[in-house]
């Protein structure tokens, strides 16, 4: 068997609202002090794969993720632009593409909303707790770990599914086949959606994958398929991308 490349995921460490009080959603917040030392943490799990490429979220707490871990590859990321809005052509921009001729010590980094967490919609930035006490704890949790529906006026994890999977399968995959070791750093729901296609689980069985703030899933990619390296969430399962 040929081993191409590699994928990592990651949750981001721990942000200032936790997790485990607050349901972050789009609000922009940065890491803990604890969220800082579980990237570190990342760093040091992956000191032994060399990583080529690496895609985050538009939140700056998967960012900072991001930028930790790569320091401890001693990489300098450099974050790609690819759209502007400006009226000069984009090949004529100096900095709208990954400068390559700089040095193999950088790092291309493309940020996107696809990769964002799910919109919570009316239970955004609320405390759990007071959330569980409105609608019911059971609810809440559907919500959450369900597949669909999602919460009020937010996004279910089906939405979240339709917006980072068609990303992944355009962005990423082609990355993976020319054999480069990329790195996504993001969030519990588009981490969650992502493992769902990859191992192709079941919507009923989706509920079960959580991931844990600095918590990795390695696989690699061979044969056109992606294969789960490490076991955190579960047995291991390939799928022909």
């Amino acid at each position: 068997m040929i081993i191409t490349g590699h994928l990592i995921l990651v949750r981001h460490g721990e942000p200032g609202l936790k997790p485990g009080e607050r349901l972050s959603g789009w609000i922009d917040i940065p890491l803990s002090r604890k969220g800082i030392e579980e990237a570190l943490e990342c760093s040091k799990a992956l000191e032994n794969i060399e990583i080529d490429i690496a895609f985050a979220s538009d939140l700056v707490r998967t960012q900072e993720t991001l930028f930790i871990i790569l320091s401890g590859q001693k990489k300098t990321g450099v974050v790609v632009h690819e759209k502007t809005e400006a009226k000069v052509p984009p090949e004529k921009l100096d900095w709208y593409s990954y400068p390559e001729k700089l040095g193999e010590d950088l790092i291309p980094v493309y940020t996107t909303p696809a990769l964002n967490e799910r919109y919570y919609g009316k239970l955004q930035g609320r405390k759990k707790q007071k959330m569980e006490e409105k609608y019911g704890a059971e609810q809440v949790a559907n919500w959450r770990w369900n597949f669909e529906p999602g919460p009020p006026e937010g996004e279910s994890l089906k939405a979240v599914y339709e917006r980072t999977v068609p990303y992944f399968r355009k962005k990423v995959m082609p990355v993976l086949e020319e054999g480069k070791n990329v790195l996504i750093c993001a969030h519990q729901s588009s981490l969650r959606a992502l493992v769902k296609y990859i191992e192709d689980i079941s919507d009923k069985d989706i509920r079960e994958v959580k991931l844990s703030t600095g918590e990795l899933a390695i696989y690699h990619f061979s044969e056109g398929k992606l294969i789960r390296e490490n076991e955190e969430l579960g047995p291991e399962l390939k799928r022909n991308i």
